[in-house]
């Protein structure tokens, strides 16, 4: 997952996981129909583990034989295509006129968007599965060497790096002073964005894959204890928790109230953000793993195929089911869904 700048893109615009900065997973207003039938199809010709972005009519999908492909949003043709040296499993995240993404090579990547050239790479010394996070010039990304590194985001070079007590496959949630992630030492940490300290840190009782979003005061984020955690972003102290019936890896859509995040067990789960009260829960497949997105009245996760549950209740409003298995984030853009899928096929839905 990552987060990015996001000050003036356009309200079509999906420029990292879950959308932005404050992890919303949705915007405006959504369809609660379902859709007829693909407008295109592209294939990547690889399988397809991470969610796409979309900035300025262009949708970047990487794929896990480590190219990053520029898509036209309206035709679904190619505009240029990227070789990283190793497989992709990271979200790109898109920040002014770059998309950065982690590479297994231990790499973070930044192009031109554009053009698809690359700018820089900065290195770390294990695969790099999390997005980055860009906050004040900053790049700011976790590594499965247990370390957090912070590098120039014109430059890509290092400004500080910070050792963890495990690997780290949570996307940073870059608040304007604070850093949030979850670690495989089973720890929420939260680091200060200027030097890399830890200011504070929580023991759950798992390894964190989630990656946190934040709600107000609130930061939250799923664990493979099977607890969905409500912490003060301040102090570390958990406020509430809410067991699920097997460990979580999904991250958290947060919309006002509404909490909702899926589960190992198969199901989605719709909790009172202030509370952790339980509104609602809907099994939706045999695993849950990647994030919801909620937009316009609708809850849509990808399970297998594509759910859309109405927010208030739970229930199924629609279902597409696609010839490739789909687990990564869909992007909502107007009246139009973009998903990838597990056999490597982009689809634009409409």
């Amino acid at each position: 997952m990552m987060t990015t700048e996001t000050a003036k893109s356009d309200p079509g615009d999906w420029p990292t996981l879950l959308k932005d900065n404050a992890r919303t997973g949705g915007q405006g207003q959504y369809r609660t129909r379902s859709p007829e039938g693909a407008v295109w199809q592209f294939r990547t010709g690889s399988s397809v583990r991470s969610a796409p972005v979309l900035e300025d009519g262009i949708l970047y999908v990487a794929s896990v034989s480590g190219v990053l492909h520029a898509i036209d949003a309206v035709t679904g043709r190619s505009k240029w295509k990227f070789q990283a040296a190793g497989q992709i499993h990271s979200t790109p995240s898109l920040s002014g006129d770059r998309i950065l993404f982690g590479c297994d090579d231990g790499k973070v990547y930044s192009l031109d968007r554009h053009a698809g050239y690359r700018l820089w790479e900065a290195p770390s010394e294990a695969e790099v599965w999390a997005s980055p996070a860009v906050r004040g010039g900053v790049v700011f990304f976790g590594s499965a060497d247990a370390r957090v590194y912070a590098v120039d985001a014109t430059s890509g070079r290092t400004r500080w790096v910070q050792e963890l007590g495990g690997r780290i496959y949570s996307t940073i949630y870059a608040a304007e002073q604070q850093l949030y992630l979850g670690c495989g030492d089973g720890k929420v940490y939260c680091l200060g964005s200027s030097s890399g300290k830890t200011l504070w840190s929580t023991s759950t009782g798992n390894g964190i894959d989630s990656s946190p979003a934040l709600a107000g005061d609130l930061l939250l984020i799923g664990c493979e204890d099977f607890f969905l955690y409500a912490m003060n972003a301040s102090t570390g102290e958990v406020r509430w928790k809410y067991e699920t019936g097997l460990g979580i890896a999904s991250s958290p859509a947060v919309s006002g109230d509404l909490t909702v995040i899926g589960s190992k067990d198969g199901f989605l789960y719709a909790l009172e953000t202030q509370t952790g009260r339980l509104r609602w829960k809907t099994a939706v497949g045999e695993v849950v793993t990647a994030p919801p997105v909620i937009g316009g009245g609708v809850v849509c996760i990808q399970a297998g195929g594509t759910f859309a549950l109405d927010s208030a209740t739970g229930k199924v409003v629609w279902r597409a089911a696609l010839a490739g298995a789909v687990q990564s984030v869909p992007v909502l853009a107007g009246d139009t869904i973009y998903l990838a899928s597990l056999s490597g096929e982009v689809y634009a839905l409409r």
